[in-house]
């Protein structure tokens, strides 16, 4: 019986609070920083995606069977 009453004494309130705050974090969405941040990785991912079509375009007109070799 002293575990429960331990458990919804100490650890139910602590564990509450933290739920509901990350669950209100989580309604207020992006906020600009994280939203600018975001949109940066995503420039730089297209870039890299860009980047990787080039490289492995050359890749296959230099050395048509590199993908098997890898």
């Amino acid at each position: 019986m002293a575990p429960v009453i331990i458990f919804m004494v100490i650890v139910a309130p602590i564990w509450l609070v933290l739920h509901y705050r990350s669950k209100r974090q989580v309604s207020q969405g992006l906020s600009e920083e994280e939203y600018i941040q975001l949109s940066e990785l995503s420039e730089m991912a297209d870039k890299m995606s860009e980047r990787i079509q080039t490289l492995e375009a050359i890749l296959d007109a230099e050395t048509p069977d590199w993908r098997s070799k890898v």
